[in-house]
């Protein structure tokens, strides 16, 4: 297990790194790079009115699918990887592996617990099968069951194998506890937080006015007529007429 002075300061730099790209992944980021990536007619559908409006809407859509991978990357996994007792693994789709005494387990960590589609489930299954194929002799040899797991760092879902998801999803406390032995371990992890998001978010809010001025600027210039109002003929040829 992992000291609590040293988890303290993996949280501290797994935090700092969450922001660095939260920040870096707004200050790269341009208009009409998300333009094309959004629905113009549901945007208009919404009544937005103004330039101001139109931006702070893309870009809470846009921080709200890409916040929760970020986090995922720069937080969830580094901090799976120095408490789990594991490895990092090499096999596709596959991020940590840990060698016991009767089992080897293979787990796809995932910031949430929301359910894979059929076609997510499907590709999963196919990305343990193949690890498990190159371990099969390895596993024979020394008695070991192999155990497929998709990790969760949050929430209460815990689902056994089944015919159709031939692996184990273990969620929030449950998964936490199965990787460190500790019941109170997800408990742990808010509380070494501390209030450094709080001093950390001043950073972020910086930015997130720097866009919101660049965008506003760059709709007005490139998506508004005259008068000010908004060109919607405009954006949704910008997004999809075939010229």
């Amino acid at each position: 297990m992992v000291e609590l002075s040293e988890l303290e300061a993996l949280v501290r730099r797994c935090l700092d790194d969450f922001y660095s790209r939260r920040i870096s992944n707004l200050s790269n980021l341009r208009l009409k790079e998300l333009l094309k990536r959004k629905n113009p007619y549901l945007l208009r559908a919404m009544g937005l009115r103004t330039a101001g409006e139109l931006v702070e809407h893309i870009l809470l859509l846009h921080a709200q699918a890409s916040d929760e991978t970020i986090f995922g990357d720069a937080f969830v996994e580094p901090i799976v990887l120095a408490v789990s007792r594991g490895r990092k693994s090499g096999a596709k789709g596959i991020d940590i592996e840990i060698e016991e005494e009767k089992t080897y387990k293979a787990i796809a960590v995932k910031s949430g617990p929301n359910i894979f589609n059929a076609s997510q489930t499907a590709r999963m299954n196919d990305e343990f099968q193949e690890l498990q194929n190159r371990l099969r002799q390895h596993l024979r040899n020394l008695g070991k069951q192999f155990d497929p797991i998709l990790g969760c760092s949050y929430g209460k879902r815990v689902i056994e194998p089944s015919a159709k998801r031939r692996y184990r999803v273990i969620s929030g406390q449950a998964f936490w506890q199965e990787i460190t032995g500790d019941p109170d371990f997800y408990l742990k992890l808010m509380r070494l937080m501390y209030d450094y998001p709080d001093r950390q978010r001043e950073r972020y809010l910086q930015e997130w006015a720097n866009a919101v001025n660049r965008f506003t600027r760059d709709i007005l210039n490139d998506f508004a007529r005259a008068d000010g109002t908004l060109d919607w003929e405009k954006i949704v040829q910008f997004n999809s007429s075939c010229d």
